[in-house]
């Protein structure tokens, strides 16, 4: 039997840029596939979601943000995963997203932390189009249609629940 999964709650952004296109990162599994998805990490003891998700995004993007600027949690996702480092760790995620609008698609990752550096393969700006139609896995399900009705300025009135895998509750 497995460890008990790590209690890891994490604060992620949806940043879009001037023409709409989402951020996301990419990484690769172990079974080759590649994974796409948002800015974020971990919250560190005593710190809130948002200054989590803001010191998150500077560290991995280059884009300093104010608390102010990231409004509402407008999305939750949680569930399992396997830590891609071989020690066997698992982890119980419970996602919390933010939407913000930043103004340019230069991204600068000199703030990543050894372990980002080794995980992420690699980022691209996505059209709604390409969240819909893409290749690879978008992470986490769901993501094309949230974003759709953020860009409309439709910010739920509370977060929506995203599904871990497809078609999860």
């Amino acid at each position: 039997m497995s460890p008990t999964p790590i209690w890891r709650p994490t604060a992620r952004v949806l940043a879009v840029e001037p023409e709409g296109r989402l951020l996301l990162f990419s990484s690769v599994d172990r079974s080759g596939a590649t994974w796409w998805f948002t800015p974020g990490g971990g919250v560190q003891r005593g710190e809130s979601l948002t200054a989590a998700a803001v010191r998150e995004l500077a560290e991995e993007t280059g884009y300093v943000s104010a608390e102010a600027d990231l409004g509402p949690v407008v999305a939750t996702c949680a569930g399992t995963w396997a830590s891609p480092d071989d020690q066997g760790r698992r982890y119980f995620a419970a996602d919390s997203y933010f939407f913000l609008r930043v103004p340019r698609t230069d991204v600068v990752a000199d703030g990543m932390e050894d372990y980002e550096r080794v995980v992420i393969t690699g980022h691209r700006w996505w059209t709604l189009d390409e969240l819909r139609h893409g290749d690879g896995q978008v992470f986490p399900w769901g993501l094309a249609v949230l974003v759709d009705r953020l860009l409309r300025d439709d910010v739920p009135s509370r977060p929506v629940r995203l599904p871990w895998i497809p078609d999860s509750p």
